[in-house]
């Protein structure tokens, strides 16, 4: 799938794995709640020492991976058991934010996906944690993919190309 079915994957997701890469070479992923500004930037916070920025110091390259609806079904033709999904992948670069008005920003962009009802009290809880919360931007290096697989109603997989 094109790249704006992987952006629309990885905006429902309500969150995104994000795999790191350990100082002694081991692979460490977790997932993390983002939030995206533009076609290669997302953002996510955490604290200040934290295994994940460990990982950012020694290699900023990070691979992230999204799956929504996924369903356990059997396929209405074949009968064999199979995942109705979607599913994104991307490769980027992670930084850690240092400019406090970026961090700011950064944080508001989260703060508006996750909880948009409850801004009122972002300003507040800047003045509380921001300075004892890191802010990470990761930019995209390569276009994100995706794939699916999906049955219409008359049971047949909708391949490559085919929408709804």
């Amino acid at each position: 799938m094109d790249a704006a079915f992987a952006f629309e994957v990885l905006d429902k997701a309500p969150y995104v794995t994000v795999s790191f890469t350990r100082p002694d070479g081991t692979p460490y992923g977790l997932p993390l709640s983002l939030a995206r500004t533009d076609e290669r930037t997302f953002y996510f916070h955490g604290a200040l020492e934290d295994e994940k920025l460990d990982c950012i110091a020694h290699c900023p390259t990070v691979f992230l991976s999204a799956v929504t609806k996924c369903t356990p079904t059997v396929g209405p033709k074949d009968g064999n058991f199979t995942l109705q999904y979607k599913s994104a992948t991307a490769v980027g670069k992670a930084e850690i934010v240092t400019d406090r008005e970026e961090m700011i920003e950064g944080l508001r962009v989260i703060c508006q996906r996750f909880l948009p009802k409850h801004m009122d009290a972002f300003d507040a809880a800047i003045a509380r944690s921001l300075e004892r919360t890191a802010v990470v931007r990761i930019t995209l290096t390569e276009t994100p993919v995706g794939k699916r697989k999906q049955y219409d109603n008359e049971g047949e997989e909708m391949k490559w190309g085919r929408m709804e």
